[in-house]
């Protein structure tokens, strides 16, 4: 019998039932638990497969291939529809470009996916509550279900705004699985599913970021819009929302307990809770047949006055029966997902829990959601809130033998920030291993062994590069702009005709180079184009790991895009680097990276037409680091075959392209205390360092 399995629910009819069942915590201890009968409405499938994913898990992988040898002794689905063509971004462009585009086809390029983000989308956003939502959910307006409930009166149409307008979209499924006992490799493989699932809405958030900076730097009017909803709906036109053919129960596969998400809707593109808004996420009870609705997940974000969060155990308020600012002003109803709530305690199905909460430094008005794993639900009562109004309240207990919760994890790292000899009063090496050469202490941390290498090394903060770079390169030109770069000018140009960053400093996409401006432009220090060279901007930690020998960590919650550090030693010529190895020292060869920074920002998944940039271009690489003695934090950082940060080329203080930066960026949100990993290529020839599993 093999390990992995989809497992559905156990079908019951209701006549099994003597008498209603009670909602006390000892009847629900008491009783065996009953599993509900689900029966899906016949709907047809998301109309995207692209690759087949492993046999039995379609509904989970709609875009990517299985790993080798996956097999799951269950029936497959009949094949889905053929996908529909990517989004193309001008009706003559052909799908295939060239392979080494002129400057001008670069900027005609970035020209046509402006004028496609802007005709797209436009003004065709609405509001829902207290966020601008597409109007392209299935939504009704009485149960805020997560399906369309048919009702003459209050139904809302499906009808989705498209980029190619008129599309309709099926609704979710509302059979129910269970995903259990995956083998190693097919984690892996789901965790790659979900990690280039958020890697592409974190690129189409930051470009379509990107774009409104562009229109305003120009005297041309144009409405603002959310990133995370332009990313959304591109995404799912697209067909890259993942778990929309079954409604799965407990652990999604490929996201792990401490996750963080700054957005709800990217919750909603992975399957995690598909609601933009409502806190709980629910089957109705219109597409069961015993007419129960079951809750699948919520968001304990303190929306209710009533609330109560203890960590593992939580109490939790129903919805409904608050007005616009939060306050309960009528009694709550047992009905939609108050009931969904209290059917999933009946039948003893599990909900995942996901917090939101404030955080110093979130994009998202200061908050981020984080996942903290699967809760049960024990008991419900009725009870009169701090208003005097009647709230349903659900005590939740976490289930055991799961990882450490994320917000715990938060927490312990902020409480590390301000004070770590309380928090951990042993282990420490160093509180400052950089000397205060950067603009934040690193931590040295050992509570493994004696060992005490980094000490012996001296911290490098940038790169040492011969003399002669300064000076056989025109090092003299720079922008005008006083007031701070903007697109059009010198330095946008060097950089193919756009700024490389956003006003958060986020890398809008990977390239060949980047030209960061110089001391030669007039542009000041607050200048958006001036990122990497300001150096670090979060506190990190060198530590000591039985699995990765020394590892890099960081105490601050880093966002996709980010600048991490650089990758600093002194730098040789290949005449030098061949002395220098023949002594053993550890060099280390920056044309040996992996090219991981095509991966960031790449949108061929959503246009058709889209080219890899391949400007400003970089000559092969021909010098070597040596870090035998000389080294920064990055040179800890563990090698791992699916990263989650990557080596851009950057140039600032000089101009001789065949000698750029080392620096090092976020590809996925990387929550405090998660190992660093970077893509080595040959890690083992390098620094003689483990893989890691990240």
């Amino acid at each position: 019998m093999e390990s992995n399995g989809i497992l559905p629910f156990q079908n019951l009819e209701l006549s099994l039932y003597l008498q209603p069942p009670t909602t006390t915590a000892a009847t629900a201890t008491a009783t065996t638990l009953i599993t509900p009968k689900i029966e899906p409405k016949p709907e047809p499938v998301d109309e995207f497969t692209r690759v087949s994913p492993p046999p039995g898990f379609e509904f989970l992988a709609p875009s990517l291939g299985p790993p080798p040898g996956f097999q799951i002794p269950i029936p497959s689905p009949a094949p889905a529809p053929a996908p529909p063509p990517a989004v193309s971004a001008s009706a003559t462009a052909t799908a295939t470009a060239k392979s080494n585009p002129s400057e001008d086809d670069v900027l005609s390029h970035l020209h046509r996916l402006s004028k496609m983000f802007n005709d797209a989308l436009g003004a065709q956003l609405q509001e829902y509550g207290d966020v601008a939502v597409l109007p392209d959910f299935d939504t009704d307006t009485d149960s805020r279900a997560i399906v369309t409930v048919p009702n003459p009166e209050t139904q809302v149409s499906d009808a989705v705004v498209t980029p190619r307008g008129g599309r309709k979209y099926p609704s979710r499924s509302s059979e129910m699985v269970r995903v259990t006992d995956l083998k190693p490799e097919d984690r892996l493989f789901f965790r790659d599913l979900i990690r280039r699932t958020r890697m592409l809405f974190d690129s189409l958030r930051a470009f379509s970021v990107a774009e409104d900076e562009r229109h305003s730097d120009t005297s041309a009017p144009h409405r603002r819009t959310r990133g995370d909803l332009k990313a959304s709906a591109f995404m799912r036109h697209g067909g890259q929302w993942l778990n929309r053919d079954k409604r799965i129960v407990g652990d999604i596969p490929g996201i792990s307990v401490g996750d963080v998400f700054f957005f709800r809707m990217e919750l909603v593109v992975v399957g995690m809770h598909g609601h933009p808004q409502a806190g709980i996420d629910y089957v109705p009870a219109s597409q069961s047949s015993n007419g129960d609705p079951i809750a699948t997940s919520i968001i304990v974000s303190g929306g209710y006055e009533d609330d109560e969060d203890a960590g593992d155990v939580i109490v939790y308020t129903g919805h409904g029966g608050q007005d616009k600012n939060n306050r309960q002003f009528t009694h709550q109803k047992l009905e939609c997902g108050n009931l969904a709530m209290e059917r999933s305690m009946n039948y003893g199905v599990e909900v995942r829990v996901i917090r939101g909460f404030k955080y110093e430094g979130s994009i998202n008005n200061g908050k981020v959601y984080v996942y903290d794993g699967l809760y049960r639900i024990i008991e419900t009562w009725f009870d009169v809130g701090r208003s005097g109004f009647g709230v349903f309240k659900f005590k939740l207990v976490r289930i055991e033998n799961q990882a450490e919760m994320g917000s715990a994890v938060m927490k312990f790292a902020a409480k590390l920030r301000l004070n770590p000899l309380e928090v951990r009063p042993r282990g420490y090496l160093t509180f400052d291993l950089s000397n205060k050469k950067e603009n934040f202490p690193v931590f040295l941390f050992n509570d493994i062994d004696r060992d005490h290498e980094p000490l012996d090394y001296d911290y490098l903060k940038t790169t040492v590069f011969p003399p002669h770079v300064y000076t056989s390169a025109s090092s003299g030109n720079g922008c005008d702009c006083v007031g701070g770069c903007s697109y059009g000018c010198f330095c946008a140009m060097k950089n193919g005709g756009e700024l490389a960053y956003d006003m958060h400093g986020i890398l809008i996409r990977g390239k060949p180079l980047v030209f960061e401006c110089g001391p030669h432009c007039r542009c000041p220090p607050t200048c958006k184009n001036r990122v990497s060279q300001k150096g670090v901007k979060n506190r990190f930690e060198v530590f000591r790991s039985n699995e990765t020998g020394w590892g890099v960590r960081s105490l601050d919650l880093i966002q996709a895009g980010s600048f991490i550090c650089e990758y600093a030693g002194i730098v040789l010529t290949r005449e030098q680097a061949e002395l220098v190895s023949m002594n053993g020292d550890n060099l280390v060869h920056p044309s040996r990276f992996a090219e991981r920074w095509k991966e960031w920002g790449d949108l061929s998944q959503i246009f058709s037409d889209y080219v890899l940039p391949a400007h400003p271009s970089v000559p092969p690489l021909d010098f070597a680091m040596d870090v035998s003695r000389f080294r920064n934090l990055a040179c800890y950082m563990s090698h791992s075959s699916s990263p989650n940060v990557f080596v851009q080329y950057v140039l600032y203080d000089h101009n001789n392209v065949y000698f750029p930066h080392l620096m090092l960026f976020a590809m996925e949100n990387i929550p405090p205390m998660r190992e660093i990993s970077v893509d080595y290529g040959v890690a083992d020839e390098l620094m003689g360092k483990m893989a890691i599993c990240n």
